[in-house]
Parts: C-alpha cells; structure tokens; sequence
C-alpha cells in the first residue's frame, strides 16, 4: 500500500487494498468489447540537476476476457542499454479467487530486442505470469532511470544523463489499447528548472506544490477509453489525449544544441576521398540545382539504409560522413549526415533538421522527433530541405510524402519550429491516355499510356526498382491482365526507369482484348478501359473507402495528386447511343472531379480530371474527398451502351 501512497493515489485508494480495487473494478459486462482494464498507471519521474531521471511506473491490469488473458502471459518492455537502465522491482498475480501469488522478479529474461534494418542493440526484459483466466489482474513496478536515445556516452555513469545536460522532457500517452481507469503522472524536478506543459486532446486535473526544495507537478485523468479509429486517419498521439513536458525553454534554444553538438563532434568534417568524389559527381553540374540534385540523389541512391552500431554518435548526434563514406550504410541520419558532409565539400552551407514522419510535432519543446533531413542555404539566402532518405529513385529532392511535417533546423544562428509546405497537386500528376478501336465482336484493340511526376512518378516507377531486368515487361503486362486476364499485350515500351533524374516515367502498351465488351444481339456493353480501374494501384485517392458519411479525425492521403485521364475509342459503324453515363462535376478547395463523354466523328471521347490539394485533410473537408472520389468510381460502375 505504501507504493500507492508514494505514486499519488492516496485520494483515490487510501484504505482499499489492491483486491478491493481488483473485485471493484468492473467486468467484461462493464465493459463491453474490451479485453483488459488498466484500474491503474501511476508513473513518478524524479529529475536530477544534471536532468538524468529516476522513474517508477506502478500499474494493475484486470483481464477481462480470455483473448486478454493471452495478451497478458508475459510482460514485456523494450529499452536501449546504451542510454537506459530498466528492471521489475515487484510483480503479483491477484487470482479471482482470492489467491495472491507474487512472482518471482529475479526470473526476468533480458534479451536483444526483435530489430528489423535497425540494429542498435536495443534490448526488451520479459517477465511470464503464466496462464491467466478473466477476473484475475496483475501489479507491476517497474523502474527505470536514463532516457530515450542513445547519444555520446563519455562515461558508465553519464550514459544515463540526456544529450541536453541538466534539461528534462517527457511524452506522455494518457490513452492505450484499453479502458484506463486512473492515469497519474507525477514529475519532481529542481525549483530552479521551470517546467513547461500541455495536455492536448483532452482536459487533465493538474496541481504543483514545493516538497523538499523541489517543484512537484502532478496530473491526473480518470475513465480514459480507446478511441475508435478511422481508416487512413492521423497518428493516435495527434487525436488522443497526452501531456508533454519540458524544461527546455523554447525550440531555438534547441536548434542551437543541435547545431553545436553536431559540430563539436565533427560530423560533417569531409576527407580528401570525399571531396575526390563530390568533384567527380559535380564535373559538368549546369548550376547550383543540379549540384544539390547530383549530391542528394547519391547519397539516396549509394548509401544502403541499414542501421547498425558504430559506436560513438547514435542518437542526435551524426555519425562522421568519413565513417559512411566508407560503409556505405547506415540510417536516415547518417544518410543526412553524408550529404550535409558532401556539401559542404561542394562549398554549400548545410546543417542538419529534425522531423517527425507519420505524426505532428506539438510547440512544447520535447523531443517528438523520429528522422533526420538535411537543409542547405542556396543563393537566395533560404534554407531549402533534402531527404535522401526517402527519395531513393524518387525525382524529388525533398519527398512530399512529408508535406504538412514539423521540423527543427540545426542551424548556427537557431531556428523555431517550421512546418513542410503543401506541394502543387500539378507536382504530382498522373496522365492516362488511351486510343483504341471497338470492333463489333466485342474485341478492344488499342493502346493505353501512362505518364507521372513526382510522388506518381515514384509509385509507378515501383514496377520497375524493385524487381530484375527480366521482369519489367511482365510487371507492366500484368497491370493490363489484372482487369482482363485474355488480353494479348503485343508490345511495351519505357523510358529508362533507372534514369529517373533525366526523364519521368512513361509507359505505353499495345494491346487486344477479346470479349472486351458484352454483346447480345447488336447491342454492346462495355466500360473503357481508362475508366475502369487500370492503373488503380497508383492513384491513391481510390483506395480509400468511401462508405463513411461524416469523419471526426483527420485522415491523409500518400500525397497531394493530379490525375487527367483522355480516351478515344472508335466504334463500328453504324451505331445508336442507348446509354451514356451523365457528366459530373464536384468542385471544391480541398478535392475536386470532372467528368464527361461526348461523341466526335464516330469516336467515343472519355475526359476525367480530379486534384486532391494536399496530404492531411481535416474532417469537415471528407464531403468533398469523398465526392471527388465517389464520381470518378462512378464512371467506372457505369458502362456505355449502344446499338448496332
């Protein structure tokens, strides 16, 4: 009980023991649908001046059902040795019955952690507590002291102080994968260091108070459910509530350690063998673009993403390009790393950045940063990014697969936090172009072509980097034979995938379509072929289900988009339209569609356009994203038919 009273719930438990609270907590008919409670989740975090941390996190967890049972056999938690100590300090199975059986903690496995591309030596500590029924929970303290990354490490005892001497934050999920009862989070930190905090997504009881010349915050929310997702919707942590604390005083105080830490270890020094290669990928650059093009795309391209442990420089801190030069592999920071190094060589002033890919990064200055970029300063005075980690064939410079992205420059005179722009749906287009002829047996003869810039261009090109030489043309015919499995593909031609910095992706197939269209009697039915769902996989708009009237979180697409989709196709003469679906067309800021048929010197004349204007949308912007996308399904339901 004393652990309790310690962790801040001595208003909500004094004179209960944990059974009361187990036998009190509520059952599976309590709540429906969910396969465990959390009845507690009492973390106290106590900062040093020097900002290392002692944290202990205490919680009960009530099985419910038994798929919860089976999730519970063992207790697991993740942890990186180079930066952070871990250990369970108490364990107790509190059976339905009434038994209470405390497990022996000494019996706890540590082992390196299950890595895939990343191998850092991260490990995971697992404790069994055996075959659980519902109505039985389990108690667990843990305790923990150090921090999240793994930086410098000058010394045993230092490891465990943050890259930011002296300075403190923290990331705190008040949601899970089930029903919270009582969340507490307690923080103790020196008088002299004042603690930023905002709980986002949601209200949370606060209070501070001074306790042995210390600053103690303490905050608290009680009945946290999980919140239903959404298809295609944002990350969690941007809808659910959390709270984030720090002592840092704002971002640009952050750049600036950034900046210098970066430099004080000498990461981007570059050696005579790089400046060698930077003259030798530069010879013959046209101007400034096209030496930041050549540099960026090598680095993409010749570095190898593969994560292993190469000593000091993990974490904030870049590992020496020197060093990736010579592997040839490592992460998004040490390809950032590299090219920062071979631009600086090539006399550009380059510095790194920090984002966060696959969620939004919050004013309060903690660290909520997963991936490292690169910025140079170009001639009109303005940083401009690059990310060779994610433009690997790709003809951007800067993917905008991360538009609507926070980042934090590392720069000299420091930077406040920034967001990516909105790229030019025309930045990203997709152009469908077909010219075919029907014949009165139904056969579709014809060719169809399909053209792409930027992120598109990146998508379709997939056909081709990842896959031999001696797979292309199948790759490409397979798209035809996806929809009508007797086609007969005479021929494909391309332009040269592996040149994706000199030409954009082009593709075009010849081909015949038995059967393309049903016919009975001197009446035919068919759907061309643009408007159907050819090249479907590269138009991300369409995977999207629309069946969903109204959304309540954001949801994002890959990227912002274009696609302009023309056909002509000759008809057998004589004919008479019976049937051709009505034109359509939604406007709208956010996502628009056209539309149409028309008939010209004997020719069918398919158009559609549609724009989708960014990667994030909020949800009163579903009705036209859902429109736009619904009309150009539509065409695709709905066939044509004439008579002979």
């Amino acid at each position: 009980m004393l652990l309790l009273l310690q962790l801040g719930f001595i208003t909500c438990f004094y004179g209960q023991s944990v059974a009361d609270l187990v036998q009190k907590a509520g059952d599976a008919a309590a709540y429906p649908n969910h396969d465990q409670l959390i009845i507690f989740d009492s973390t106290n975090v106590d900062m040093q001046e020097t900002g290392l941390t002692y944290i202990v996190n205490h919680t009960l967890t009530k099985v419910l059902t038994n798929h919860g049972a089976i999730d519970l056999s063992a207790i697991k938690y993740g942890y990186d040795p180079l930066s952070a100590f871990v250990e369970i300090r108490k364990a107790v199975i509190y059976r339905h019955d009434g038994r209470i059986i405390e497990l022996d903690v000494h019996k706890t496995l540590d082992y390196p952690a299950p890595a895939r591309a990343i191998y850092w030596g991260a490990r995971e500590i697992m404790l069994e507590t055996g075959r659980l029924e519902p109505g039985d929970a389990v108690e667990m303290v843990m305790f923990r002291k150090g921090f999240t990354y793994a930086l410098l490490s000058p010394g045993e005892d230092d490891r465990y102080i943050p890259p930011m001497k002296g300075q403190f934050y923290d990331i705190v999920e008040f949601f899970g994968n089930y029903p919270i009862k009582n969340k507490v989070y307690r923080v103790t930190v020196p008088k002299d260091k004042p603690l930023q905090y905002q709980f986002y997504n949601g209200e949370a009881q606060v209070s501070c108070w001074f306790e042995n010349g210390k600053m103690v915050y303490n905050f608290s929310k009680k009945e946290i459910f999980p919140i239903k997702m959404e298809p295609r919707m944002v990350a969690m942590v941007d809808v659910s509530p959390k709270l984030l604390v720090s002592t840092t005083p704002d971002w640009n105080a952050k750049s600036t350690w950034f900046y210098k830490v970066n430099e004080d270890f000498g990461s981007f020094i570059p050696g005579k063998e790089i400046g060698d290669k930077v003259n030798e990928i530069l010879k013959g650059a046209r101007d400034e673009m096209d030496s930041v093009s050549r540099l960026t795309h090598w680095c993409a391209d010749e570095v190898r993403y593969s994560g292993i442990s190469m000593g000091c420089g993990e974490g904030f801190t870049l590992h020496k390009g020197t060093m990736t030069f010579t592997d040839r592999c490592g992460v998004c920071k040490d390809k950032a790393g590299m090219l920062i190094t071979m631009l600086r060589a090539a006399g550009f002033n380059a510095y790194p950045a920090m984002t966060m890919a696959g969620s939004r990064i919050d004013y309060i200055p903690a660290d909520q940063f997963n991936h490292c970029v690169t910025v140079v300063k170009l001639h009109d005075g303005k940083y401009h990014l690059l990310d060779p980690t994610w433009v690997p064939f790709v003809r951007e410079l800067w993917s905008s697969a991360e538009q609507q992205q926070q980042y934090l420059m590392g720069v000299p005179e420091g930077a406040d936090l920034a967001t990516t722009p909105v790229s030019d749906p025309e930045n990203h287009y997709i152009k469908i172009d077909g010219v075919a002829r029907l014949q009165a047996n139904g056969t579709l003869a014809g060719r169809i072509t399909v053209t792409g810039e930027g992120q598109s261009d990146a998508a379709i090109r997939g056909l081709f980097k990842s896959s031999n030489r001696t797979a292309w043309y199948q790759n490409v015919e397979r798209e035809l034979l996806r929809l009508w499995p007797q086609a007969k593909v005479s021929q494909v031609k391309y332009t040269d995938p592996v040149d994706y910095q000199k030409y954009n992706i082009w593709i075009a197939i010849d081909y015949e379509i038995p059967e393309f269209a049903l016919v009975s009697g001197n009446m035919m039915m068919f759907t061309p072929l643009s408007a159907g769902e050819i090249f479907k996989p590269y138009q991300g708009q369409l995977s999207f289900e629309t069946g969903m009237k109204e959304r309540k979180y954001p949801f994002r697409d890959r990227c912002s988009r274009k696609v302009e989709i023309n056909e002509s196709i000759a008809l057998p003469a004589p004919n008479k339209m019976v049937q051709i679906p009505l034109s359509v067309a939604k406007s709208g800021e956010a996502a628009s569609y056209q539309g149409s048929y028309s008939v010209t010197n004997g020719s069918l004349i398919f158009s559609g356009k549609s724009v989708f204007t960014k990667r994030q949308y909020e949800p009163q912007e579903w009705p036209e994203f859902k429109a736009a996308v619904d009309a150009q399904n539509r065409f695709a339901e709905e066939p044509v038919i004439i008579e002979l």
